[in-house]
């Protein structure tokens, strides 16, 4: 997809940090924007600073029956999805011996079956049009796992296998299929990261707070989609505007 003027492009984990930055740089490139949290108020706001160009859909991407029906409300409204982005994630801070199994499944659940779940529901439709991307924001912790991550990890691993065979199955139907791996951005990951008993790790680690700026990862990504990359590296600041 070389250009996202007038192009429906869905985000979802657009509430805040890179799905946010995404939805506002779309908008800003032309293109009409669902964008999809389970916060709707968020979203209301999203909307309003994208000068309307930004259609909330309040969506919990674990929730398999919602996916399905926000598929079809999508298709009817806007009759196509040019471009699905699944940034919706969540990370974790904990042991793996203090780690309920629980945590682990809510980790795969957000981070790998949902975006399945999505792309699943959405792909069809890119099918029989003959034309579409579809992306994934993955992670480092998706190529190299680390200590106090490992679901988070398995799950990015997970979600980077898929989409790089879904990549191949669909190279012959006209869809291009990227995966993103963004280094430390300013964002709320490791506050909203689960602890081994699912509840908040609750801190802002100190790679993050100094990370790259969400709004020159978006910029940065959505660059990467037009130049037709395939795995779109961020792990410099790169030009502010």
């Amino acid at each position: 997809m070389t250009e996202f003027q007038d192009k429906l492009c869905w985000v979802t984990g657009a509430s805040q940090g890179i799905g946010r930055a995404l939805a506002l740089e779309l908008a800003e490139r032309g293109a009409r924007v669902v964008a999809t949290a389970r916060s709707n108020g968020a979203l209301e706001e999203l909307a309003e600073e994208s000068s309307g160009r930004v259609s909330p859909l309040a969506l919990d991407v674990t929730d398999m029956e919602a996916i399905g029906l926000a598929v079809e409300r999508v298709l009817e409204e806007f009759g196509t999805v040019d471009c699905l982005i699944n940034n919706a994630g969540i990370s974790q801070r904990s042991l793996i011996v203090d780690t309920g199994l629980d945590v682990f499944r809510r980790l795969m659940e957000v981070n790998y079956f949902g975006p399945l779940a999505l792309t699943l529901a959405v792909m069809p439709s890119m099918r029989r049009a003959g034309s579409g991307h579809i992306s994934v924001v993955g992670s480092p912790a998706g190529k190299f796992a680390t200590p106090l991550r490992s679901g988070y990890c398995a799950a990015k691993h997970a979600a980077h296998a898929f989409f790089e065979a879904l990549r191949a199955e669909l190279a012959e139907d006209g869809i291009q299929v990227s995966v993103v791996v963004p280094g430390p951005i300013q964002s709320n990951i490791t506050v909203n990261a689960l602890d081994g008993d699912g509840g908040e790790y609750g801190r802002m680690e100190d790679n993050i707070a100094e990370g790259i700026p969400a709004d020159v990862c978006a910029r940065a990504i959505l660059d990467g989609f037009a130049r037709g990359e395939v795995e779109i590296h961020v792990l410099t600041p790169g030009p502010r505007k």
